[in-house]
């Protein structure tokens, strides 16, 4: 069942602080649907500091998954889950490869700079294989109300 905004409830936990996720179709207005899911999740959680960073982060991530790992057809899992004093971002998508921060970030080069962006912002990030293809995660400590 699609929602307003084109994208899926996963799961239909009420616990204030049970992890969340949704479904995102390969459209371009997938990524502020992301990005204002995220501010919910986060306002539910009660968490404040940091919250800038980490919907940034799941913009760029987003935004990668419908550029390069997301085949015509198919979309994205957004999943966010408590993380000791913060919070655990997850994209899963289903395209190959694995995602690197690029070289020469001052470069020419125009991609990269979302992963640049990531790996300066998020305590922690890195990638999983799954099969079919990837999930893209970082974490950032935050406060809580």
């Amino acid at each position: 069942m699609a929602t307003e905004c084109d994208c899926r409830h996963v799961n239909k936990e009420t616990s204030p602080s049970s992890p969340r996720e949704r479904f995102y179709r390969r459209e371009r207005r997938s990524v502020p649907a992301a990005r204002a899911f995220t501010r919910d999740v986060l306002a539910d959680w009660g968490v404040r500091g940091r919250t800038d960073d980490v919907v940034l982060c799941v913009s760029e991530l987003a935004t990668n998954a419908l550029v390069h790992g997301v085949p015509p057809g198919r979309g994205f899992l957004l999943r966010l889950l408590p993380c000791g004093d913060g919070v655990r971002v997850e994209v899963h998508d289903s395209g190959g490869g694995v995602p690197a921060v690029p070289l020469d970030p001052d470069g020419s080069d125009e991609g990269g700079r979302g992963l640049l962006l990531v790996s300066e912002l998020a305590d922690k990030w890195g990638v999983t294989e799954r099969a079919p293809g990837k999930v893209v995660w970082f974490e950032c400590a935050a406060s809580a109300d």
